[in-house]
């Protein structure tokens, strides 16, 4: 009893010393003060032979300090003694190839492999060794033997990262690909893993060997899970047309499960533009669902694909299909997406919000749940600001930022609380509700409303009388309205009466925008190259440039000027909310491969 007494005590006074010596040895060892922490790693190594991490980091002071001969001697030792991980073989050759002793080195990088023809789970940690000191032909040999001696083993994820760092493409995507299709990782992870090595051009190298590499497992091994791949590099490359070939092999085999792929690849279709491909998906997804919305939501995106190019001659048969969709669907609580679209035809595009208001006032009665009513209320009460009734849509702003206080929704309609307020003239108490939205978790809410906060501020601290502020909320109303002649009119009388003043330069950006809305873009560049000459030091100026890039990129097929106003922004406008998407566009327009 006495000596076990004697014992605990000994061991509970030896674990403050034990601590505090592997403490200090680390802290030297990080700071690159080897002799010092050579004294405590010799000690923590005398006292704990079987920890390897207290033999590594002594062997690394020794080498550091270029004892490369104490190193040797006591790895030697550790071999002798018989009780070492084959591992030791590698820090071993390692200490001889710091010496350029080559020969000594690979002797004992090949003994470190034959551990593993006796016991391939040795495969690992050897694998993992040779690539601590970027030995990666060691590595793959290591991995792949052991795999070859027990097919068990499944070291193609470290093989895949190997041979990217080697720049093997093709084999890292082989790599990548059979863990895949062994069901050791998912699509979402590799993905992940490769994204990176692909770009938007489908004739970059790395795009043409992940096709080859796919299709060829996709003949091998006939899988839904290859279709979903190639669809994936389809998008990515902006190639909906193929990418729709895929989501139909995968439609037929899976059915409605894979519906909402074909819906999200319509809308990526939409968004980028490509129409004709996007009518073509939502007229497959409208004759091949058996669900209703889901007709329903394919059937309203054809709708908005055709208002895209429609005139005011073609509204009357627009709304004719409006109503037919009212007709046979009605209005329920499952089709509110129906009746918001509706009503926003008629008011933004018929000018019709008399008929609107009383559809988005009868959905509100239905038996809602809180974000189905948010949804109406929002709508209605942008429609309602359209029509110039801001105290009624400031109360159903009001109502959904309090019953959905830490919701983006809440904090959108906060953000609408402050606009409507603003284009009302009620200046102080938008800048209230805003300097609460800077601390958003949306991004673009936050920034929506620091640019808003700024130009209410700025402008009034100029101007008392805010005379300048009041023309550019009502030219931003009359935008909202779609009145954008009568718009851009108020801002060039903005620019012609209050020239030098701070508000010319949110005037200048306004009035671009509404300029390339009407297609005349030599205006609107002309508005952009005034705000980076004369306020390039201003908030807006990165604003300009983006904008301009955009402009040359995407409408005006000018890359190499698309990509001097992206480098603008790269180099004196870090902190720019655009840099994220100017440093990605800068990329891709250079040839990048990107994530």
């Amino acid at each position: 009893m006495m000596k076990a007494l004697i014992f605990w005590l000994c061991f509970v006074t030896a674990l403050p010393l034990f601590s505090q010596d592997d403490f200090l040895a680390k802290q030297y060892f990080n700071d690159g003060e080897y002799e010092k922490a050579l004294v405590f790693y010799e000690r923590l190594v005398a006292q704990n032979p079987r920890r390897m991490d207290f033999a590594e980091n002594m062997v690394r002071c020794y080498q550091q300090l270029e004892a490369y001969d104490k190193a040797e001697a006591f790895l030697l030792n550790k071999i002798e003694s018989g009780s070492a991980y084959p591992t030791i073989y590698i820090e071993l050759g390692y200490n001889y190839r710091l010496q350029e002793k080559i020969t000594q080195a690979g002797e004992y990088y090949d003994k470190a492999l034959e551990a593993i023809e006796t016991n391939p789970n040795y495969g690992y940690g050897i694998g993992v060794g040779f690539q601590r000191f970027a030995l990666l032909d060691y590595a793959l040999k290591a991995y792949e033997r052991a795999m070859e001696l027990n097919p068990q083993l499944d070291y193609y994820f470290q093989i895949a990262l190997i041979y990217g760092e080697q720049g093997k493409i093709k084999k890292m995507f082989e790599a990548y690909l059979e863990l895949l299709g062994n069901g050791r990782s998912t699509l979402g992870n590799v993905i992940g893993r490769i994204s990176s090595f692909i770009n938007e051009d489908p004739n970059n190298e790395n795009n043409r060997l992940l096709r080859e590499v796919a299709l060829k497992k996709a003949q091998k091994e006939p899988a839904v899970l290859w279709n979903e791949l190639l669809s994936w590099l389809f998008v990515q490359q902006k190639q909906y047309k193929y990418a729709f070939l895929q989501e139909k092999a995968i439609f037929k085999r899976t059915g409605e499960a894979s519906i909402e792929r074909l819906e999200a690849l319509g809308e990526n279709a939409l968004e980028s533009k490509s129409l004709e491909i996007a009518i073509e998906i939502f007229r497959y997804i409208d004759k091949n669902s058996v669900d209703r919305i889901t007709q329903l939501n394919a059937q309203l995106n054809l709708l908005d694909i055709e208002l895209m190019s429609a005139s005011e001659k073609d509204y009357a048969g627009i709304e004719s299909k409006y109503q037919e969709l009212v007709s046979e669907y009605g209005y329920q609580p499952t089709t509110l997406q129906l009746q918001v679209a509706y009503a926003n035809f008629l008011t933004f595009k018929k000018n019709e919000s008399g008929k609107a208001i009383p559809i988005l006032k009868e959905a509100i009665d239905l038996p809602l749940t809180k974000y189905g009513e948010a949804y109406i209320k929002m709508a209605l009460g942008d429609i309602l600001v359209f029509d110039q009734k801001f105290n009624e849509a400031l109360i159903y702003f009001s109502q959904i930022q309090k019953n959905l206080k830490n919701d983006v929704l809440g904090q959108e309609a906060r953000f609408k609380v402050a606009q409507t307020s603003f284009y009302k003239g009620d200046f102080d108490w938008s800048l209230t509700q805003l300097k609460v939205l800077r601390g958003s978790t949306s991004q673009l809410i936050a920034n929506d409303a620091m640019q808003l906060s700024l130009l209410i501020s700025d402008n009034s601290f100029e101007d008392s009388t805010q005379t300048a502020l009041k023309k550019y909320a009502k030219a931003d109303l009359l935008a909202y309205q779609n009145k954008n002649e009568e718009a851009i009119s108020i801002l060039e009388e903005i620019m012609q009466q209050h020239k030098g003043e701070k508000i010319e330069d949110e005037a200048l950006l306004k009035q671009a925008e509404l300029f390339v809305e009407k297609g005349d873009y030599d205006s609107a560049l002309y508005n952009y190259t005034k705000i980076v000459e004369f306020y390039g030091d201003d908030i807006l100026a990165d604003d300009a440039h983006f904008a301009m890039a955009e402009l040359f990129r995407n409408t005006l097929n000018q890359p190499e000027k698309a990509k001097y106003h992206y480098e603008k922004i790269l180099y004196n406008y870090q902190d720019s909310y655009f840099f994220p998407q100017a440093r990605k566009n800068f990329r891709i327009l250079r040839g990048d491969s990107i994530n």
